[in-house]
């Protein structure tokens, strides 16, 4: 059955949004939080931190960082799958999403993956084979086997073994079963993911889409802000704190922009002459608006924490950066 939801103001809108975030300052724990958000989006990019544990510190604050290590690998109460952190409650359903992919035959993309996969079937064989034999490993300990030209790819780089890998961990082969120096360390999926129900691809779907709109709260359609029936719509606290740019309240830039009237966009990949403002710049919400932004940089060598520069209402920047300081362990400078 679809979602009962109910028409709200643009004021309700803020409210609900902020709180289904949990950005009211109701968040308790790091793994309640990721149940409660879905799923931590992981990006390479650090000029402050990890986005997903960025993400984490908006909600819960300084907390201890090992938390979420240790929810991955040893708990196992989270997974990493298609460079997202999951509840493992979320396996089932991502288990069906891995089953689509294998299945996958329509857009150009997909037909490229299974021509790959076709033609080079034997390097497939070696790293599946290498993984039962001596596995967990990292990418740089299997050899790529491709047996055809550099491609010299944007992520992968020449050499092609990150690219099988990832293939057959987003079609549900391997997993990623811990980190090492910052790397993945691969193994196969059998050996780590737990026993699940099987759910239908399409009821799979249903029920993330539930979660997800659970999970921002409000959707505008035609026009009309929609709030999903959970999430509460009580004032929010004057709380302050930064976001990630892969912050889920911020993510859609176009809906960001019609909630708060804050137009958003990240420039680390335009030209420096050309940036608006700066290359890693974190919008500032206080309450429920989004009222300035500011670019700190964090020298992890230095352990020091630099602003480069702020805009909009700032009066309240000092103590979200206080709070920043005091979560990377570095000096304010």
């Amino acid at each position: 059955m679809p979602t009962r939801r109910r028409p709200v103001t643009a004021e309700q809108a803020r409210r609900i949004a902020v709180r289904a975030q949990q950005l009211d300052g109701s968040a308790r724990g790091v793994l309640e939080t990721v149940r409660r958000l879905g799923f931590l989006q992981i990006d390479p990019i650090a000029a402050v931190a990890p986005a997903h544990r960025l993400v984490l510190w908006s909600r819960l604050g300084p907390h201890d960082t090992g938390e979420l290590d240790r929810l991955l690998w040893a708990k196992r109460k989270l997974f990493e799958w298609n460079a997202f952190v999951w509840p493992i409650e979320s396996l089932p359903l991502i288990r069906a999403l891995m089953r689509r992919y294998r299945r996958a035959n329509t857009t150009a993309r997909e037909r490229w993956v299974r021509d790959f996969l076709e033609q080079n079937a034997g390097f497939r064989r070696y790293v599946l084979r290498e993984l039962e034999r001596r596995g967990p490993l990292l990418g740089r300990e299997l050899e790529d086997r491709t047996g055809r030209g550099r491609l010299g790819h944007r992520w992968w780089g020449n050499r092609q073994v990150g690219l099988m890998l990832e293939m057959l961990h987003r079609r549900g082969q391997l997993a990623v079963v811990g980190r090492r120096t910052g790397q993945r360390l691969w193994d196969l999926a059998e050996r780590w993911y737990p026993e699940t129900e099987t759910i239908p691809v399409r009821e799979a779907e249903r029920i993330l889409a539930e979660q997800r709109f659970r999970a921002l709260g409000v959707r505008l359609e035609k026009g009309e802000w929609h709030a999903h029936p959970d999430v509460s719509d009580a004032p929010v606290p004057e709380r302050v704190t930064l976001l990630s740019p892969f912050d889920r309240l911020v993510h859609d830039r176009d809906r960001a922009e019609a909630l708060f009237g804050f137009r958003y966009r990240l420039e680390m990949y335009v030209p420096p002459a050309k940036r608006e403002y700066g290359y890693y710049v974190l919008p500032l919400l206080v309450g429920d608006r989004l009222v300035g932004r500011a670019e700190p940089r964090f020298d992890r060598k230095s352990r020091t924490l630099e602003l480069l520069g702020a805009w909009g209402d700032t009066s309240r920047l000092d103590e979200a950066l206080a709070e920043l300081a005091a979560f990377l362990r570095a000096q304010l400078v």
